[in-house]
């Protein structure tokens, strides 16, 4: 009788294995081994300890994206021999799996403007599932365009702004330029729109209170007092809502005399160190005890329920303007700067990492002073 031979298993050419870190992390890297010979790929993405629920949803996506770039490495490993281009082969990679390599690799890197990128991460799937690299042409791209102007709605039932409509276009091209520089497209299709076919943002409009306008607020009584109390604070120091909402008593300490707040800007990851005014120190709620890790303005309602406060308040106090809760850090812009403070001082006490976009609040306040000056040929004609 005939012996059955088992079927011989075949040997991956490629591992994923790990090195322990004296941190207690652990750092991922490639066992690639080709025609007797053995190499190492490390690949700079390490798997952190699960302190909490954030961590493990960190690593969850880790391992997604390194069981992505080891699947790759072994298609390009099998078919170099058939002397196909890298990018042929690379360009099979789901347009989701490279997103999450990237995010992941940008993560790692402490890059900026991760939360607009994963939110990109999450819109894409939104407009097309199961998407290729090698799919994403020129058409691809002017369809997403138009899905995100005219088809997507935020959480709210409201359509994108054209801003925030380019934002997510221009980090999403910014992922694809890392997939060209990497070999898995040969080049980038946004970059081949025109400027008729990309989105115009219109420079925008920012609506700020004058000093007098935020005195009458100040005078006039608002239906939510925590939200008065919420709004006003950032009148005076010009923190968003995402940082006003993430902000903890242990972020605001006594420097000699000085109240200063130290945080990271939700937006854009970036720390912001300011000293608080009088006046913004007096808007602060009653601490009352409570421990440095609890929330300040804890209980505030949500920014659109916010925004329907403040407009009834805005109205009780004669405000004819729409007012919105970023309002108040326009105002602060515009009132620093109508004070005389000067634009780099001003950018900084802002968190703008580039001065040209507080130059938009320095036209503002120079048409103000061209319309002044202008007044004195009401009163002499």
């Amino acid at each position: 009788m005939a012996t059955t031979r088992k079927p011989t298993r075949l040997k991956e050419p490629v591992k994923v294995r790990t090195k322990k870190l004296a941190d207690g992390s652990e750092s991922y890297y490639l066992d690639i081994y080709v025609d007797g010979k053995r190499s190492y790929e490390f690949l700079k993405l390490y798997l952190l300890p699960e302190i909490n629920p954030m961590v493990k949803e960190q690593n969850r996506a880790t391992k997604a994206a390194i069981e992505a770039i080891k699947s790759k490495r072994i298609i390009e490993l099998t078919h170099s021999k058939a002397g196909l281009k890298k990018t042929s082969v690379r360009s099979k990679m789901l347009l989701d799996d490279w997103m999450e390599t990237y995010l992941a690799e940008q993560e790692r890197k402490g890059a900026r403007g991760g939360k607009l990128l994963r939110t990109v991460c999450r819109l894409l799937p939104l407009y097309r599932k199961k998407v290729k690299m090698g799919e994403i042409d020129k058409e691809w791209c002017l369809g997403f365009i138009d899905w995100l102007q005219h088809t997507y709605k935020t959480r709210w039932g409201n359509p994108l702004s054209p801003k925030s409509a380019a934002d997510y276009v221009g980090y999403f091209s910014t992922a694809l330029n890392a997939a060209v520089r990497a070999e898995v497209i040969p080049e980038n299709p946004i970059m081949t729109l025109a400027p008729t076919e990309r989105i115009k943002v219109p420079e925008s409009k920012r609506e700020y209170l004058t000093i007098d306008e935020i005195k009458a607020l100040i005078d006039t009584e608002c239906p939510r007092e925590d939200v008065k109390r919420a709004y006003l604070f950032s009148c005076y120091c010009g923190l968003r809502l995402s940082d006003i909402y993430a902000l903890r008593w242990k972020d605001i300490f006594l420097d000699g005399e000085q109240y200063r707040v130290s945080t990271v800007m939700q937006k854009t990851t970036t720390p912001i160190y300011l000293p608080l005014s009088r006046h913004a120190v007096r808007w602060l709620p009653e601490r009352d005890g409570e421990g440095d890790e609890l929330k300040i303005f804890a209980g505030l309602p949500a920014e659109p329920n916010i925004n329907k406060v403040l407009a009834k308040w805005a109205v009780a106090a004669g405000i004819t303007k729409k007012i919105t809760y970023h309002t108040s850090r326009h105002s602060f812009a515009t009132m620093m700067l109508t004070l005389g403070a000067d634009l780099y001082t001003t950018s900084k006490l802002l968190g703008h990492s580039n001065v040209k976009t507080t130059q938009i609040y320095a036209k503002i306040v120079d048409s103000k002073k061209v319309e002044a000056v202008n007044l004195v040929d009401s009163v002499f004609d």
